[in-house]
């Protein structure tokens, strides 16, 4: 199916192409300018672009050749004619494919700077704090010329810092940080206490990454509630299970009690019954939750154990994902396991995905190295077009055909033996795995095979970018987990290496990528590819694969014996056509769970939507006291005789606020309690979706008229004087801690057994 996607968006190119077209036409027109751009001081830059019509083919050829003078001037940086086109396309709104070191972030700035010349606010979307505040700080002097003002933002900033940020015409934030603030500023007490602007131009670095990949991880704000402290008896039992006592299914996303494994835990239990009445709803639940904790999730594979504490790790990413944790029960549960002291659990006061969150931006634009494969998702759910952009240089590098054994043993053995015939030459090797544990054990048999390499993974992230940066120097072998969103490039000779110990690498044959499996999509392969042969170097890329390689285990359920056709395991075409098979599954089925899940949360984010907009009127007007003036004329009357009306706002404001608040989380917790059991109504013969969607809109359709009856009956029975109201008498009690994290889940990733079980299910 990813083979088909790519194809058909192929195919239809002709839009595209016209549009490409366009840009370069207005690039050669802009050559026409460039002795005008030449002769402007400094001083006359900022001017000279305020003065432009950017939206006009005059306005905009102007603007290239300003850009282009300026990029020198500054950054030491003159944008190659790719760089523009690129900058041009996302001017029109598009996701722009340039490949691995081909100045992204240069052209991202060019659009962000063409985007401010038309007077809109622009956010630049970063995959983490660190690349965020890099590219402000590298492209600032570029943004000062044309009298742009430019901020940056990260997890440590105070409230004052992230206004000034957002105050600018283009910030710079991760993605995070940019929904956290969107869900802190529901809140807000007071007009001066928000944050987040109107959204207006959005540019997404690692496009896929961020649209795709994460795009139904949901940003979470919880308030603090009681915890509920995990059963140590459950887990005492779950944790001295045998293989007899519970099934994991092919996918390894479910696991449940065998027949003999419930005997087990009610007898140790004290001879409970777990599926009467009393324990089916708990005492079952959370031994199924304890089940997945201990059998599902592995360390140093879904998470790490640092600085005493559980450490989730993404997947796509490969490197610790800060603020992230599971449902949690479930982090509760490994926390168990690990013999750490479970951290709190809160209630959820809002939540919202990446996707919805993209969604809010009336123009969205970005950039990455692989978007064409993406191309479906990004129009099926943003309905974005995607351009691809000609490397700047023609790409040498060679992808030599895969390589698929029969088992992970002899894989591994080969991995080895290639990568030591590379280093004994001198050639630097960059080796992509899956996970830190798989990076280890290679780091391992590397080093027995007399092979010294470096390792990077979620245990050392903090080092990345100079590790990254040395993978290009002569005889360096880096172990890496997934590549994707690094955002250092790899330069043959290493970082500081002259012009001498360039050529001797490129001698050598440049950068040798080696992957250790193929991933559930051809993207990621084609970003760890990518990694070598930038800017014309030269570079080679094999890929090592096995029939044993979870990609296989879990897409083909019927697979025949496949015998080796050598002896050392090797399979020959077969195998991989086995492995390409597999991972068109894993495409399809990614996009059809993204697609199911995507007609789940649409209504909830318009729900959303509609309490943000009456919040807002709530808060920026005198919207609450006029309805609890009207509604309640008698109280309002007697209180006006003793409260000044600039207090009774104030407090009219606060009462609606908290009641609505109140009443949105005791909304969103309806919704994940639905979401948990919806599957169920399968086996009653009815459509999940549709019997989700009545519930949670019949639920909602009451939801306003309850805040408002509960606010009438705080506003005349609380205390409130000239002073203002008594929150602790009116039982107006707000989380005194609040915190926010992403929750690695996925409620609708199986249609069946997580339900019956009492699973949640997970991302893995």
């Amino acid at each position: 199916m990813g083979k088909l996607t790519n194809a058909m968006w192929r195919m239809l190119g002709a839009q595209a192409s016209r549009n490409q077209s366009q840009s370069i036409s207005l690039i050669e027109q802009s050559h026409e300018h460039a002795e005008w751009a030449e002769g402007l001081t400094d001083a006359e830059f900022a001017d000279a672009a305020a003065d432009l019509e950017v939206e006009t083919t005059e306005g905009r050829a102007r603007f290239l050749a300003l850009i282009r003078e300026a990029g020198g001037r500054t950054v030491s940086m003159t944008p190659f004619d790719v760089q523009l086109q690129g900058a041009l396309r996302m001017l029109d709104g598009d996701v722009v494919e340039m490949a691995t070191g081909e100045g992204k972030t240069l052209a991202g700035a060019i659009a962000a700077i063409g985007y401010a010349l038309e007077g809109k606010h622009v956010h630049v979307v970063s995959v983490n704090d660190y690349l965020a505040g890099r590219d402000a700080d590298w492209m600032k002097p570029l943004y000062e010329l044309f009298g742009v003002t430019v901020g940056a933002l990260s997890e440590h900033s105070t409230r004052e810092e992230r206004q000034a940020a957002y105050a600018c015409d283009v910030t710079y934030a991760s993605v995070n940080e940019i929904g956290f603030d969107v869900l802190r500023d529901q809140l807000a007490l007071q007009e001066n206490e928000l944050v987040s602007p109107a959204p207006e131009v959005v540019i997404v670095d690692e496009a896929d990454s961020v649209l795709v990949d994460e795009a139904l991880v949901p940003l979470i704000l919880a308030g603090s509630t009681e915890a509920d402290t995990p059963n140590s008896a459950i887990h005492e039992v779950v944790s001295h299970l045998k293989s007899k006592h519970y099934d994991v299914d092919t996918d390894e996303k479910n696991v449940s009690l065998t027949e003999e494994g419930a005997r087990f835990v009610e007898e140790t239990l004290g001879g409970i019954d777990l599926y009467d009445a009393e324990h089916v709803g708990t005492t079952l639940v959370h031994v199924n939750v304890a089940l997945y904790a201990y059998y599902l999730l592995e360390r140093d594979v879904h998470y790490i154990v640092r600085d005493g504490g559980v450490h989730l790790i993404n997947a796509a990413r490969g490197r610790v994902a800060r603020l992230q944790r599971w449902p949690d029960g479930v982090q509760a549960a490994v926390e168990y396991k690990e013999g750490l002291k479970p951290t709190a659990s809160g209630e959820v006061i809002d939540t919202i995905t990446v996707q919805a969150l993209m969604g809010r931006y009336p123009r969205v634009a970005g950039m990455t190295g692989t978007a064409i494969a993406a191309g479906e998702q990004l129009r099926q759910f943003y309905g974005l077009g995607v351009s691809q952009i000609p490397s700047n240089m023609p790409n040498v590098r060679e992808d030599e055909p895969d390589r698929v054994f029969d088992n992970k043993a002899n894989k591994m053995e080969a991995v080895v033996d290639y990568v030591r015939d590379a280093h004994e030459t001198g050639q630097p090797v960059l080796i992509g795995t899956h996970d830190v544990a798989q990076s280890e054990e290679l780091a391992y048999f590397l080093d027995r095979a007399g092979v010294p390499s470096v390792v990077l993974n979620a245990k050392n992230d903090p080092e990345e970018a100079a590790i990254i940066a040395e993978a290009g120097r002569k005889g360096a072998v880096t172990v890496s987990t997934q590549m994707a969103g690094r955002g250092t490039d790899i330069r043959l000779g290493g970082s500081k290496g002259d012009d001498d110990e360039r050529e001797e690498v490129v001698e050598l044959g440049g950068l040798c990528v080696v992957g250790t499996g193929r991933y559930e999509t051809e993207r990621l392969d084609n970003q760890l590819r990518g990694r070598a042969g930038r800017q014309g170097d030269p570079g080679r890329s094999v890929f090592f694969s096995s029939l044993e390689d979870p990609l296989v285990t879990k897409n083909q359920t019927h697979l025949r014996d496949i015998r080796p056709i050598d002896s050392d395991g090797s399979t020959g075409p077969r195998g991989v056509e086995i492995v390409q098979q597999s991972q068109r599954i894993a495409e399809g089925a990614m996009l059809q769970l993204h697609a199911n899940t995507w007609d789940y949360n649409k209504q909830v984010n318009e729900q959303r939507n509609s309490i943000v907009r009456r919040r807002m009127t709530i808060l920026t007007t005198e919207q609450a006291l006029s309805d609890l003036k009207e509604l309640e004329a008698e109280r309002y009357e007697e209180l006006a005789e003793t409260v000044d009306d600039t207090v009774l706002q104030d407090v009219a404001r606060q009462i609606v606020l908290y009641h609505l608040d109140r009443a949105w989380a005791d909304h969103l917790a309806y919704v994940a309690d639905v979401q948990a059991s919806i599957h169920l109504r399968a086996l009653g013969q009815q459509s999940p979706l549709e019997e989700f969607h009545k519930l949670i809109f019949a639920e909602f359709t009451k939801l306003v008229d309850e805040a408002m009856t509960a606010s009438r009956e705080t506003f005349t029975t609380a205390t409130i004087t000239a002073d203002g109201i008594d929150f602790a008498d009116a039982d107006m009690h707000r989380s005194t801690m609040t915190w926010t994290y992403l929750v690695h889940e996925n409620h609708f990733a199986s249609a069946g057994a997580q339900a019956i079980q009492g699973i949640v299910g997970i991302f893995r």
